[in-house]
């Protein structure tokens, strides 16, 4: 049977200055294992955490966006336990946090709780602000 320990954060392809150190990734792994346990009723998922190129890739093959963006969710159509994939941009963080007046690790929070209450079904282009409340 899966658990929330089976929730998996992924670092690949971050090119430049952005970087996560040891204790960053702990901390993201952890948070993404609360979430599951917290907001996704002990469902896991799995999130990761690349650079705008592959994060611009991924919205144009599925969505036919061609621009990079900061959080995409896909969630699953199977019953594996899973509830789905998310993917967010390092890159996008980095400056959204900067322009937002927080930490980066506070936006790829923030990120992640966003493309967790999508894989949960919430959509706040349609909701009337429930998914913004929930944030």
């Amino acid at each position: 049977m899966s658990s929330v320990d089976d929730c998996t954060v992924l670092f690949r392809a971050l090119p430049g200055h952005v970087t996560f150190s040891a204790r960053e990734r702990r901390t993201l792994t952890n948070f993404a294992r609360s979430l599951a346990h917290r907001v996704l009723d002990r469902r896991f998922f799995t999130c990761l955490i690349t650079g705008d190129s592959e994060l611009r890739r991924l919205n144009r093959t599925f969505l036919a966006h061609d621009y990079p963006t900061d959080v995409l969710s896909f969630p699953t159509t199977d019953f594996s336990g899973s509830l789905g994939e998310i993917a967010i941009s390092a890159h996008r963080a980095h400056a959204q946090s900067a322009a937002f007046g927080h930490s980066r690790l506070d936006e790829v929070r923030i990120l992640m709780l966003h493309g967790v209450l999508h894989l949960a079904g919430m959509d706040h282009e349609r909701d009337s602000g429930e998914m913004a409340r929930a944030e």
